[in-house]
């Protein structure tokens, strides 16, 4: 590949302050550190089913709440993405997955398309995994979505465990971002009719 596609970004608020790197075209390597170890194995699992070499390095006011590192990180994750994408020539741009996780099938559906979308259709009042909220799996990935300038179209089919939902999820989403993003060798310039994603 002719072009590396990587990205490394710095954000910091009164709330948070995050350091990223990504490489799409890695091999799952990684270096995780949010603070929260659910929210780590889910980033874990992203980048390892993605094969994304990913460096994260978090720290929030987790005292208070999980929600602005779990935001905030989907917000960098998704800056990082678009900008290693760059005008993204010759990239599949749509990517799908059916992902099991034992009694639990999740569909996720991408498209890199430069319109920010997302669908998340989750049971309702799913429980907590240990103290972390399920809820903030959507708030994850809307921050991703709307920060990667993609549609994202989630659902969980059917699942009773919460813990199940959410890495179904997530694997799904690292299994659809692999394949959008891969670079197909018929691909003349930028996928779409207007000539610009």
């Amino acid at each position: 590949m002719a072009d590396s596609r990587t990205s490394s970004i710095s954000r910091k608020t009164a709330e948070t302050d995050i350091q990223l790197s990504l490489n799409i075209d890695g091999t799952g390597k990684l270096s995780i550190d949010t603070g929260i170890p659910f929210f780590d194995h889910m980033l874990t699992l992203f980048a390892k089913h993605g094969l994304f070499d990913l460096e994260v390095k978090a720290e929030g006011d987790i005292d208070v709440d999980y929600h602005h590192t779990v935001e905030d990180v989907g917000i960098v994750l998704g800056q990082a993405f678009r900008e290693a994408l760059g005008d993204k020539r010759g990239i599949v741009r749509y990517g799908s997955c059916y992902l099991p996780m034992d009694e639990t099938l999740s569909r996720v559906v991408i498209d890199f398309s430069g319109r920010a979308f997302l669908e998340h259709r989750v049971p309702e009042k799913v429980e907590h995994i240990r103290d972390f909220s399920f809820q903030l799996v959507e708030e994850f990935m809307r921050a991703f979505a709307f920060n990667a300038a993609a549609n994202v179209h989630n659902e969980v089919l059917y699942g009773r465990d919460a813990h199940h939902m959410a890495e179904s999820l997530f694997k799904g989403l690292a299994r659809a971002a692999d394949q959008a993003t891969r670079i197909d060798p018929r691909v003349q310039g930028v996928p779409s009719t207007k000539d610009v994603l």
